[in-house]
């Protein structure tokens, strides 16, 4: 396959179905509750309800209108002998039998590149801000590959518009009865629901069209201001960071340019309710986490140009790069200690533990839109430039946003980015017409 057999424009609607056994696994598991929330609505319209659910679940395992044609490119593009080492190095690892300790590193990853990239062993380490070869950009570039577009439509937003429709139904007939003496608090419910959904969407759909209009610039070439960047992360002569994940030594990453950790405690607290009757209810608590970045190369094979990564406002690192997990903590002191606080604080017990690390590495493609600053002279001189390459001259912040532009850093290209994502009319109009269905049965309450 080619990316010139893949058409980008997403257009108004695409059947998209799972591209892998999971997906498939919950599409089909979706579609029994469907037909079993179908069947039972012949003797009562609630069973309407669990169809509800059954259609979430598909919506949910549905890709991203390009989503699927990506995956089959990187598989086909990427030489066969990287993606085996990656699927080596990849999956759940027993660290620890006695305490229960594994870690696990996804065998997929969506926000990596899909056209081959150069290696670290074809970098310039010496004049780190001078083109790569012929000067061409990278294959994956959008100078090369073009702005992909989602579809407008998808089976998600059927599957999506179906369970509202479903949800809406039942409770008109419920609060259309007699008995019926719940007052406005499920019609308010739903109305907030759609209207938070509605708002997360809003602001995600103005982040991809951001991405979408704005035109990417080569970096020998990148304009003072605001520019749109996309390329591979290589090293600053300073070097990078090597992560130790909550202090731990058994857990350290290194090579990487920008961080993100968390560490997360399955608490259970047993409960009353009005009646007497006692439950356990259980939920994943944040402990502690931390963030952080350094300096970095973004080199889209015409130049390179600093980019300070612990600078951005809005990261964006995708999917997880590694997640400990353990029944227990690291050491039985810890693990006393962790039992004593959420008891004394809380009431709670704790059952599982688990530290996941986002981040960014060399090597990795990234996607920056940040503004572009003059470097001081002694910067320069530490790095031993002597400023005849334009773009070593400058550097980019993302710190300060400008008017219409919002600072961001994101793992992928815009391909990987854009390709992954779904429409605004998915993101923002779907959810409202849960908003929307919510406000109308307040007539009916």
């Amino acid at each position: 396959m080619d990316i010139k057999d893949i058409d980008l424009n997403g257009g108004t609607f695409k059947l998209n179905l799972p591209y892998n056994w999971v997906g498939w696994i919950i599409w089909a598991i979706g579609l029994i509750i469907v037909l079993a929330g179908l069947f039972l609505a012949t003797g009562g319209i609630e069973g309407l309800v669990i169809s509800s659910f059954g259609l979430l679940l598909m919506a949910v395992s549905s890709p991203g209108s390009l989503e699927a044609s990506l995956h089959d490119l990187r598989k086909s593009a990427i030489d066969p002998a990287e993606l085996e080492a990656k699927a080596e190095s990849s999956g759940l690892s027993i660290d620890n039998w006695w305490m229960q300790q594994t870690s696990y590193v996804p065998t997929t990853d969506p926000n990596d590149w899909i056209l081959p990239a150069p290696g670290p062993t074809t970098w310039d380490n010496v004049d780190r801000y001078s083109a790569q070869g012929d000067g061409s950009p990278l294959p994956e570039h959008p100078v090369n590959v073009g702005t992909p577009t989602p579809a407008t439509m998808t089976l998600f937003s059927v599957y999506s518009i179906s369970a509202i429709a479903c949800i809406i139904i039942v409770s008109a007939s419920i609060m259309s009865r007699d008995d019926y003496d719940n007052g406005l608090a499920p019609p308010i419910v739903i109305a907030l629901i759609g209207l938070v959904l509605s708002l997360v969407g809003y602001f995600r759909a103005k982040m991809l069209r951001q991405m979408i209009d704005t035109p990417t610039s080569l970096v020998r070439s990148a304009p003072a201001g605001n520019p749109e960047l996309v390329g591979q992360v290589r090293p600053v002569h300073e070097g990078c960071l090597t992560v130790v994940v909550d202090g731990n030594q058994n857990m350290v990453v290194g090579n990487m340019v920008g961080y993100k950790w968390e560490y997360e405690q399955y608490q259970c607290r047993t409960t009353t309710d009005s009646e007497g009757n006692s439950k356990e209810e259980c939920n994943w608590v944040t402990v502690r986490s931390d963030a952080g970045g350094c300096p970095f190369i973004l080199h889209d094979g015409t130049g390179g140009i600093r980019v300070n990564a612990h600078s951005f406002k809005r990261t964006d690192y995708g999917q997880y790069l590694k997640r400990w997990d353990g029944k227990f903590a690291q050491t039985w002191g810890k693990q006393m200690m962790a039992q004593a606080v959420a008891g004394m604080f809380g009431g709670a017990r704790v059952k599982k533990h688990r530290w996941t690390l986002y981040g960014l590495r060399l090597g990795n493609p990234v996607y920056v839109l940040g503004q572009t600053k003059s470097r001081t002279n002694e910067s320069l001189q530490a790095e031993g430039l002597d400023g005849t390459l334009p773009n070593s001259l400058i550097e980019v912040w993302g710190g300060e946003d400008a008017p219409g532009v919002k600072c961001t850093l994101m793992r992928g290209t815009e391909l990987s980015n854009v390709g992954r994502s779904r429409s605004g009319f998915e993101m923002v109009v779907v959810p409202l017409l849960l908003m929307f269905g919510g406000l109308g049965l307040l007539g009916i309450a």
